[in-house]
């Protein structure tokens, strides 16, 4: 067994390819050439050229709640981003597991049930498909208390149908933390 010296992070210049900077290969060992343009030409050849198709507009009968904008109190963005999350999991976009981090951990057993509930009431869930099922309608936000925000969100669904979401959010060592969800 042979020892030799650790090679640095950063490939070597080209003006040291002496070869005292890097070790050559040992018998075996396959060099890499850090400088041969192996690459294929990025531009696509003109008769794999496509023309960009427009992308269709949202449907003007249910208009979706904005983002709020950078201005807008961290409550609001907070509830935003929390309803928002929730949307994704009851349209199958994301796993119910990823709002767990924003749940009070001595209640998020019976809010991830409240989620699950939701879910169901949405239908199959269409992943390939590019609108979702459930779309954010409106957000209104209160602030009963310093450090803690309460919500209700309507949201609607692709066959008319709407709903509301109340939740409660709390401000809890630097994150905000659901500790009540209803979807009526």
């Amino acid at each position: 067994m042979r020892l030799r010296p650790v090679p640095p992070f950063e490939p070597p210049y080209v003006d040291e390819i002496d070869g005292s900077y890097w070790p050559a290969p040992t018998d075996g060992q396959l060099a890499l050439d850090l400088f041969a343009s192996t690459r294929p030409n990025p531009v696509r050849p003109a008769e794999r050229r496509t023309t960009l198709r427009p992308v269709p507009n949202r449907p003007t009968t249910h208009p979706v709640a904005s983002l709020p904008p950078a201005t807008a109190p961290e409550t609001t963005r907070a509830a935003h981003r929390f309803v928002g999350t929730c949307v994704e999991v009851i349209n199958g976009y994301r796993s119910p597991n990823q709002v767990r981090a924003l749940l009070d951990p001595a209640r998020a057993a019976d809010l991830l049930i409240e989620l699950a509930r939701a879910s169901g009431r949405a239908g199959t869930s269409r992943r390939r498909s590019g609108r979702p099922l459930v779309r954010l309608l409106r957000l209104r936000v209160c602030e009963p208390r310093e450090a803690a925000v309460e919500a209700a969100a309507v949201l609607t669904a692709a066959g008319g149908r709407s709903w509301a979401m109340a939740l409660r959010l709390e401000h809890r060592r630097g994150r905000w933390l659901c500790t009540a969800l209803h979807v009526l």
